[in-house]
This record gives C-alpha cells, sequence and structure tokens, in this order.
C-alpha cells in the first residue's frame, strides 16, 4: 500500500503535518491573529496599571534592561502583526483602495473615543467636582471642542481637557490633564500605512519585493546606528530624530516582508523555538531591537498558526482589539479618579478590563464594522473602476453632442402616400 493511501486511511488528526510555509499556515482565517491581538491590547493595561495607578516602577523594565515594558513589547507586536496584514492588504488592491481601507479603519473608531472623552467623560467628571457644565464648554485651547479637533488627524497635540484628572496618581506625576495616552501609537501606525501605499503605487509589493527588503535593511541599519551613537540616524534622515519612527517602522516593515516572501519562509516549530530563545536573550542581554525584533515577528505568526482550532474564531468576524486599546488608558484614568486603583492592582485591572471590553464592544458594534462595510464603496471600488466610469462618462457626453448634428444632416421622411 503507497504512502497515499495510508494517509487516506487514517484520521485527519494523525495525518496532519505542519503547513511548509508562513503562507500556507496562516491561509485565510486559519490562524489565531485575531486573540493574539487582543491579548496584545489587554497587555498594555497591565503596563498602563502601574503609572495611572500609582503602583510604582513598571518591573518588566528591569527584565529587559530598560529595553522594553511589558506595553513596549505589546505595541512592537501589534506592529509585527500589521506590518505582515497590511502588506498583504496592499498586494490585493490598487493605491486608492489601500487607502481608503486603511483611513476606514483607524480613523472612525479614533474620532468615536475623542468624543466619547470629550463629550461624556469631561462631563461627567467636570459636574461631579461642583463645577457647572456651561464653564466646562468652551472653544479655547484645553477645552473639549480644542481636544477633538486639534487631535483629529491622529497627532496628539492636546492630551487632557481643562485640569480633569489631574488628581489621579498620573495627573499628578505629569502635573496636567491627560485623557488617553495610548492614542500616540496611531500616528505611527498611519505612517507606516503611508509607506507601504508607496509601494502600491509603484507595483513594488507585485514586482520588486527586493525594494521593500532595501528599505527594511535601511531601517535596520539606521536602528544600530541609533544604538551606537544616539542621535545621529536623526542627522542622516530627519524623520529617524524621532526613535519611534525608526523603531516602529522598523518591527512594521519585518512584518511586511514577512507577508512578501511568506510562501519562501519556512514554517517550522523549530525554528519557532530558536526564535523564543532569540527574543528572551536579547530583551535579558541586549540587541532587542535589531536581533530581537524578526525573532519576535516570527514567534507571533507561529503562535497565530499553532494555537488551538478553537480560538481562531475571536477576532475573525469581530475584532475587538482595537477598540480595547484605544480605550484601555481612558477608562483607567476614569475609574483611577474615582479611586478604584485603591482595591489593588489586580482587581482595578480587572475591573478596567471588564468596562474596556465592553467599551471595545460597542464601539465595533456600533462604528467600526459599519465603516468597515464601506471598503468597497466609493474610492474603494479602485483605480480602474473610476477610469473606466469617466471614460464611460466622456463618451456618453460625446454622443449625445453627435445627434444632433447628424440628425441635422439627414433627409427627412417624406410621406408621399
Amino acid at each position: 500500500m503507497t504512502s497515499t493511501e495510508t494517509a487516506g486511511l487514517l484520521p485527519e488528526k494523525v495525518r496532519w503535518a505542519a503547513p511548509g510555509s508562513i503562507s500556507e499556515a496562516l491561509a485565510g482565517h486559519r490562524n489565531s491573529l485575531g486573540v493574539i491581538r487582543l491579548v496584545l491590547a489587554t497587555m498594555v493595561i497591565f503596563d498602563h496599571a502601574f503609572p495611572l495607578g500609582g503602583f510604582g516602577p513598571n518591573p518588566s523594565l528591569g527584565w529587559s534592561r530598560g529595553q522594553e515594558s511589558i506595553g513596549g513589547f505589546a505595541v512592537a507586536g501589534f506592529f509585527a502583526i500589521s506590518g505582515y496584514l497590511i502588506a498583504k492588504s496592499g498586494l490585493n488592491s490598487d493605491v486608492v483602495q489601500f487607502l481608503w481601507r486603511r483611513v476606514l479603519r483607524i480613523f472612525p473608531a479614533f474620532w468615536l473615543v475623542l468624543l466619547v472623552g470629550a463629550a461624556i467623560v469631561g462631563p461627567i467628571a467636570w459636574t461631579v467636582s461642583g463645577r457647572s457644565l456651561s464653564s466646562y464648554l468652551t472653544f479655547g485651547p484645553g477645552g473639549p471642542v480644542a481636544y477633538v479637533i486639534s487631535n483629529a488627524d491622529l497627532t496628539m497635540r492636546q492630551w487632557g481637557i481643562h485640569d480633569i484628572f489631574i488628581e489621579t496618581p498620573y495627573g499628578q506625576v505629569v502635573d496636567g490633564s491627560v485623557f488617553n495616552g495610548s492614542l500616540w501609537t496611531l500616528v505611527y501606525e498611519f505612517g507606516c500605512y503611508l509607506i507601504i501605499a508607496l509601494f502600491v503605487l509603484f507595483g513594488i509589493l507585485r514586482r520588486a519585493r527586493l525594494v521593500v527588503v532595501g528599505v527594511t535593511v535601511f531601517y535596520f541599519i539606521m536602528e544600530i546606528v541609533s544604538i551606537v551613537a544616539p542621535g545621529t540616524a536623526g542627522q542622516v534622515f530627519p524623520n529617524f530624530g524621532d526613535g519611534y519612527t525608526l523603531k516602529l517602522g522598523l518591527i512594521f516593515l519585518i512584518g511586511s516582508c514577512i507577508a512578501l516572501y511568506s510562501k519562501e519562509i519556512v514554517f517550522h516549530d523549530g525554528l519557532a523555538l530558536l526564535s523564543m530563545v532569540v527574543v528572551i536573550a536579547t530583551l535579558r542581554t541586549g540587541g532587542w531591537t535589531v536581533i530581537g525584533y524578526p525573532a519576535f515577528a516570527y514567534v507571533l505568526l507561529w503562535f497565530a498558526a499553532r494555537l488551538p482550532k478553537s480560538m481562531q474564531w475571536i477576532g475573525a468576524k469581530n475584532d475587538y482589539s482595537y477598540g480595547m486599546y484605544v480605550y484601555g488608558f481612558l477608562v483607567q484614568q476614569s475609574t483611577a479618579a474615582l479611586g478604584l486603583y485603591k482595591l489593588g492592582y489586580l482587581p482595578w485591572v480587572a475591573i478596567t478590563i471588564a468596562i474596556a471590553a465592553g467599551c471595545a464592544w460597542v464601539s465595533w458594534h456600533a462604528v467600526e464594522k459599519h465603516a468597515l462595510a464601506l471598503k468597497d464603496w466609493g474610492p474603494g471600488r479602485g483605480v480602474r473602476y473610476w477610469y473606466e466610469s469617466f471614460l464611460g462618462w466622456v463618451r456618453a457626453i460625446r454622443g449625445r453632442r453627435a445627434r444632433p448634428a447628424a440628425d441635422a444632416g439627414a433627409k427627412p421622411d417624406l410621406d408621399v402616400g
């Protein structure tokens, strides 16, 4: 009996074999990327609980020799997964479709959380302190209107409203009002989207993958330069003066490279184990952002394929991870203002996770999924559709103009009967 015939007689669990490549392992929705992103968002809440609840220094910084906190670790994971998924999306769309879908994914929920802070949380906190609602609604700097408008493009220019939350443990540390400290990463995320948009525009993702590798290597070299000679990377390329532009861009591009070469990159448990060792070693000894990033990206994708199939439904249809991330900090500040942090670290974190999860549920079902339903509408139809529609309109107009002239030159149909 041949091996093929034998395989046909074996139960599915016995004859299942590891996929040969990353592409095969993560094909379609047969992965747990949704649950991993949800876990990463929750990790950020655990991280922020230390400064927001006044629980002292974050111990995770000590575990990594000051290289990364558990929240930074989670954000790096977000960017690695995002780089993988966004590059895959870019392969299947033109630049107009790509940008339209990215705007729909990130902006509506972002605008909503700004409005929730300014129109719900702010007024409640203000009036509870014994002040009138009319004194809250101001249009100048520091007020609720300025909070929404000045931050609407993802760049956080105003962190708080008036003096709300200034009495919280975190407010005392920064001596100011901060509503949502998690939102700072979104402008970097969208900046990475724009890099992919340029690749899509020039057909690089499909026809010149090595260009993406070259750009990633450039980021890699600049990160090494920034470690060896701090400040030098910013002199070479001004945008790299902001270290987050470099670090987050690097791990995003690493995820993108894995996406572009996903059919060639081997999916193997042994390689995943080696990558885990590299991640732990670099966090403990150094080189996390240089050697650790590629290994970390591989580990995340390996977990996405290897976690039990029973988890694959999480995030496949309803993705609450973005909502969990953007509401976590706001919920923590709001509950800290109520004094709930005095219950202790773990009880307070559990409460904030539950409330943030509820906010994420509302955000998804009220705004996010409806926005994403428009992904094939308008600009989402793509350049080809609108170009052909334009040509159709031009032909129709020319046709209408040509008919009267043709009719004028025709002989009348005389009735001689």
